[in-house]
């Protein structure tokens, strides 16, 4: 029997204080809940919330939730009104989309066959020398930089390096571009509303002179490729959607990455016997890598619209209404994942994908093997040179970032004890 209520009496701001300062509780609130609560964010309309696995999962993979409101229906474009309520300036808010992920139909098949060759587990397999390679570097200068046994910022040195490096190389971002990069990620990683117009204006110039380069002067490159299929069939792709891809791509290509990495450090010191079993066993780490995932530092996903009335969860969704995925919620559910809470390194197996960290569906995240690549290359080979890798503060001191979307540290202080 479907119902219309049963819902919180307080709807939920996923923006409070209190749910900023403890995701996990919130979601598990949320979940266990008799039905889909309502809920919302910076002022904006009411929208369902949804926590349990399979109610996230279908959210995700049934194609009666797309991404934008209908073009009949009053409701509106939640992500405007995020940026908006920054103050964000009207010309700049359609560039702070992530394009493809921000596409329903047609659009975002053209979008998305458009970079997914270059993504492929296959040809990302075929990078895993070169991420091999800049990880050994970066294991080399912070040997050098820790020398005198000082602690170290991790995510400064490390955690960071290693995704932007990657993700700009497969793309093809020049790297002297690769600062204003950084600065617009960072301001917008932050909901920073003073420093997000400036930054995105300059990574617009930045992107729109490196496109005309690669039409001077071809690469082997993602950019150059898409600057070919454009030249082949002007109709693909827009030069402004070149652009949008690129924001897509680079941001989220090292963002989340950068987060995992961080996180997933700091899991393994607190799990001694799973780090230890990893240190005896290297061939768990791509397994491991999934199951750090599902807690990884995503807490939810783009809300979804109903393009006709849906059951789930106890209610029906009326035709336009909004709802979000609770990803943290989803992936902490106990009638999926029993001790939610524990990780274990080898709970996932390889291609199963049953954690729903990287989203499912039409909006997968194209990423995915890239991450799950830099993450094993990344953690196997920093707890492979520096076994003994410790926190350098108690672990309450850790820097957390507490913020709306995105749970993870801000600065992670290690000491390192290299292998004699």
């Amino acid at each position: 029997m479907t119902t219309t209520a049963e819902t919180s009496a307080e709807p939920v701001d996923l923006f409070s204080p209190e749910v900023v300062a403890d995701p996990w509780g919130a979601h598990a609130r949320v979940r266990e809940a008799p039905t889909l609560q309502i809920g919302g964010f910076m002022g904006g309309p009411p929208m369902f919330l949804a926590a349990r696995y399979d109610h996230v999962r279908q959210i995700l993979t049934d194609p009666r939730f797309i991404t934008n409101p209908l073009a009949d229906s009053p409701a509106e474009d939640i992500r405007n009104g995020v940026f908006k309520h920054l103050d964000v300036p009207e010309d700049l808010i359609p560039w702070l989309k992530n394009l493809i992920n921000a596409s329903d139909g047609d659009d975002h098949s053209r979008l998305r066959k458009l970079v997914s060759y270059a993504l492929t587990n296959h040809r990302v397999s075929k990078f895993r020398p070169r991420v091999e390679e800049i990880t050994a570097n970066l294991l080399d200068e912070l040997a050098e930089a820790t020398r005198d046994g000082s602690p170290i910022d991790l995510v400064d040195t490390f955690c960071y390096p290693l995704p932007v490096t990657v993700i700009c190389e497969l793309v093809g971002v020049d790297e002297e571009d690769r600062p204003h990069w950084r600065a617009w990620s960072d301001a917008m990683a932050t909901l920073d509303g003073e420093r997000l117009p400036g930054e995105v204006r300059k990574t617009l110039a930045a992107a729109r002179a490196m496109i005309e380069r690669r039409r001077a002067e071809p690469r082997d490159d993602l950019v150059t490729a898409l600057v070919q299929a454009q030249t082949e069939n002007p109709d693909i792709v827009s030069d402004d959607e070149l652009v949008g891809v690129l924001f897509s791509l680079v941001t989220a290509g090292h963002q989340t990455t950068t987060y995992l990495i961080g996180n997933s450090v700091l899991a393994l010191l607190e799990h001694p016997d799973q780090l230890a079993r990893l240190k005896a066993d290297p061939s768990l780490w791509p397994q491991a890598v999934r199951e750090l995932q599902r807690l990884g530092p995503i807490q939810f996903g783009q809300p979804r619209f109903a393009t006709e009335d849906i059951e789930l969860g106890g209610v029906v969704i009326p035709r336009g209404m909004p709802v979000v995925p609770l990803i943290m919620g989803a992936n902490s559910d106990p009638r999926k994942f029993p001790e939610p809470e524990k990780l274990i390194v080898d709970r996932l197996g390889v291609g199963s994908e049953s954690h729903l960290g990287f989203g499912k569906g039409i909006h997968r995240c194209l990423g995915q093997h890239v991450a799950y690549l830099e993450a094993e290359v990344a953690l196997r080979g920093l707890f492979t040179r520096f076994p003994d890798l410790a926190l350098a503060v108690p672990r309450e001191e850790v820097p957390w970032i507490l913020r709306p979307g995105f749970t993870r540290t801000k600065d992670l202080p290690v000491r390192l004890v290299p292998t004699s």
